[in-house]
């Protein structure tokens, strides 16, 4: 087999999910795990993954091996849904949604016109995704072009594979934070223009939710789907009660909530849902019928009061759904950490969330649900090398439990309830090392 001169080898356990699934019972036999396995990665691809005995005899004579023996290889996380400007807010006391946004989040998104600061604050958020071992996310930026600019450069300098939009939002905020149907329109287009599928990048089209777009701004954000068909949709829907009874009066001639957007043909491939706590059996069908696809939101859904989603209803029924970590709402960049609560919520349905079903879900399966597992999410050959480096033993606990557990996937749930981001040893986007714990 031949490289070239950018070739890179990587030596430990690996850890992926050959296929995606429709049925969460066929996950135990798509895992795949090689104790002792090999990663080519070349130009930014996986060339080759396997066992190290059957692959050591193809590497170039003299290359340093990445030796990570005792250590966890795996895919990059993926984050289905998070607002970069909010960063700044996480941890923010007492309120439920809509007390939330006028509190704290608003007078925070004001600040991100200021591109110099935008610059500053995107990197900080980029820093904090890999030491988390996110390596692609779909981000909300704010209503100002200027912060999409800012997170879009940070993000192309590292040649990652991010998701991202400018807020459209033209009622029901601080005039600051306003812009208009057709403002909202152009600015949105010229980014479109500017940055969608530009090496990595990909953009959203983000409406904020129903309650702060006017019929007619929907309308522009239909015209922009329209003409950019492979272009992304995201915004939030059925978070809140209080807030479903608040488009019920703003859009009283729908059936329901997610009837807005689907009469703005916003629903179907690449559109994205954040939360879905509340969701209706018209709604779910509709979600099922379109192939939109839902964030989980579990620290932001337990912060804010808002609800429990129904992990079981969406994915027993075949919805894509992808982890979310909803910073500033949500309370970690850790999918460790969300995955612990998503756990809990899952529990607390009297439902079970398996291990290896939650790893699923912040690897290959939050691909699959931003159609992206062509791309990203596993090992296979051909795909973008993005992955992470993982101690499984970080802390003295995790150590007595790991020591103690017999199975993998028992393991690997000590790692999804113990975790954080001390376990992130390293993590690669493109092939290269973007992130190196100082441990």
């Amino acid at each position: 087999m031949m490289f070239s001169n950018t070739v890179k080898a990587i030596r430990g356990a690996l850890l992926d999910i050959q296929q995606v699934v429709t049925n969460p019972e066929q996950l135990e036999d798509s895992l795949r795990y090689v104790s002792d396995g090999l990663l080519i990665i070349d130009q930014g691809k996986v060339a080759w993954h396997g066992r190290w005995e059957d692959g050591k005899d193809m590497l170039p004579e003299g290359l340093r091996i990445c030796d990570y023996r005792g250590k966890l290889v795996v895919p990059g996380f993926v984050d289905t849904h998070i607002h970069y400007p909010q960063m700044e807010i996480i941890g923010a006391y007492g309120e439920q949604l809509l007390e939330w946004l006028n509190t704290y989040v608003f007078p925070t998104e004001q600040k991100y016109g200021n591109k110099r600061y935008a610059s500053e604050m995107s990197g900080l958020f980029v820093n904090e995704l890999l030491k988390n071992g996110t390596t692609t996310a779909m981000v909300f930026c704010s209503v100002h072009p200027e912060s999409v600019d800012a997170l879009f450069e940070e993000c192309d300098r590292r040649n990652m594979r991010m998701i991202a939009g400018k807020v459209m939002m033209d009622r029901n905020a601080p005039d600051a934070l306003l812009d208009t149907p057709e403002s909202s329109y152009q600015d949105s287009r010229r980014l479109l223009k500017k940055w969608h599928k530009r090496n990595r990048l990909l953009y959203a089209i983000t409406p904020r939710f129903a309650p702060t777009s006017s019929p007619e701004q929907l309308e522009k954000a239909m015209a922009l789907r329209e003409e950019f068909p492979d272009a992304y949709v995201q915004t939030h829907l059925s978070e809140n009660l209080n807030e479903i009874e608040w488009v019920k009066s703003l859009y009283p001639e729908h059936d329901c909530y997610l009837d807005v957007y689907n009469h703005y043909r916003l629903t179907g491939e690449r559109s994205v849902y954040a939360h879905c706590v509340h969701l209706t059996d018209q709604e779910w069908k509709v979600m099922e019928e379109t192939g939109s696809s839902v964030a989980f939101c579990p620290t932001s859904n337990m912060y804010l009061g808002s609800g429990l989603f129904n992990y079981r209803r969406a994915a027993d029924n075949g919805v894509r759904v992808g982890m979310a970590t909803d910073v500033g709402a949500g309370t970690s960049f850790n999918m460790f950490e969300t995955l612990n609560e998503a756990y809990k919520v899952v529990q607390l349905q009297k439902e079970k969330l398996p291990a290896i079903e939650g790893f699923y879900r912040a690897t290959l399966g939050g691909a699959h649900s931003l159609y992206l597992d062509d791309c990203i999410g596993n090992f296979n050959v051909g795909k973008e090398a993005d992955f992470v480096v993982l101690d499984p033993v970080a802390t003295q606990v995790q150590q007595l439990r790991w020591d103690n557990s017999k199975a993998l996937d028992e393991k690997l749930f000590v790692l999804m309830t113990l975790g954080d981001d001390r376990n992130i040893y390293r993590t690669y986007v493109d092939g290269r090392l973007v992130y190196s714990s100082t441990r």
